[in-house]
């Protein structure tokens, strides 16, 4: 997306003090429980930072957002952008020895990346884009989309990783939007968007039953677009289901999304890997920082300024047993 306006406002805080709620609302706030990193799990995130490279963050901010990514092992981002300047500056916040690997840029001037605890996590041999041949393309359909599929507008980005002996492949997603000011330009977006998500689905499916597979276990995760899991009737939900995909239990019903509190970001599991899931869940970290902001500006202004600074998507995360 296009980089948000930066509030014409400033706000002064402490890192410190804005760690340390960061922390005690994870641990004391009701359904916001994170599990501690152990030898026999795999703590895995997702987070859409709000164009990373693009908004103007000062040290203080990259500093909040490796707080919360060093909670967790192995960490996919999505809307990291050409410039990689926001990334480096989340690294060098990070402790111990974090590494990256990230995709050339694609639609929205994007790229794919993977943030990851060494040497618990561990990359393999297996990096791609997942691009569908064209001699395939009329495979990709679905009742009542008439339009054609004609690729992604942001190949996700394939990598297998192992952890302490356990490998696990996942799907970095981010799903077309497309524009939507018009009736027509959401039927053509929303079409355009259910033919993608069905596309990493039936590619979960073929390569978890094909006996050439570089791993047994698929996860496919990031920003898929979709408007309410609740919703069985979601058409994102059901493509991706359509071929097998399953989202864990999540510990609370959190959405992910701070503005429209829609479901957009998702962690789902091929069948079997599931029973690994031992949590899941949405980080509503909006409800802990900037105490101060949120009591002296408007709500509007307060989520303008987590947008541009922050995100307005929170993380998703899932432990995964790999004992």
């Amino acid at each position: 997306m296009p980089a948000f306006p930066k509030p014409g406002f400033q706000h002064a805080f402490t890192v410190q003090d804005e760690k340390a709620a960061l922390r005690k609302y994870r641990d004391t706030k009701p359904g916001r429980a994170i599990p501690k990193r152990t030898g026999k799990n795999l703590l895995l995130a997702s987070w859409n930072i709000a164009n990373l490279g693009a908004q103007v963050r000062e040290p203080g901010h990259h500093a909040l957002l490796a707080e919360v990514i060093g909670w967790f092992d192995l960490v996919a981002l999505q809307e990291v952008r050409d410039d990689l300047s926001g990334l480096r500056a989340i690294l060098a916040e990070l402790s111990g020895a974090w590494r990256a690997v990230f995709t050339d840029k694609a639609g929205n001037d994007e790229r794919m990346a993977f943030l990851y605890r060494f040497p618990k996590v561990k990359t393999t041999e297996l990096f791609a884009e997942l691009a569908i041949p064209v001699s395939e393309h009329s495979k990709i359909a679905l009742p009542g989309v008439g339009q054609p599929y004609e690729g992604f507008d942001r190949n996700p980005m394939i990598a297998a990783f192992d952890v302490q002996g356990f490998r696990l492949g996942l799907v970095n997603v981010h799903l077309y939007f497309g524009g939507q000011d018009t009736a027509a330009k959401k039927k053509q977006s929303m079409n355009r968007r259910q033919l993608e998500a069905f596309a990493v689905s039936r590619w979960c499916d073929l390569r978890r039953k094909d006996k050439d597979r570089y791993v047994d276990h698929f996860v496919a995760l990031g920003d898929f677009n979709l408007p309410k899991w609740d919703d069985t009737n979601d058409p994102i939900r059901r493509a991706l289901q359509a071929r097998g995909l399953q989202r864990p239990e999540h510990s609370a019903k959190i959405a992910s999304s701070i503005a429209s509190d829609s479901d957009y970001d998702q962690i789902l599991c091929v069948p079997g890997l599931t029973a690994r899931v031992k949590a899941a869940g949405v980080f509503d970290y909006d409800g802990a920082i900037f105490p101060g902001l949120f009591q002296t500006k408007t709500k509007s202004q307060f989520n303008a300024y987590l947008r541009y600074y922050v995100s307005d998507h929170r993380p998703i995360w899932a432990e995964i047993d790999i004992a």
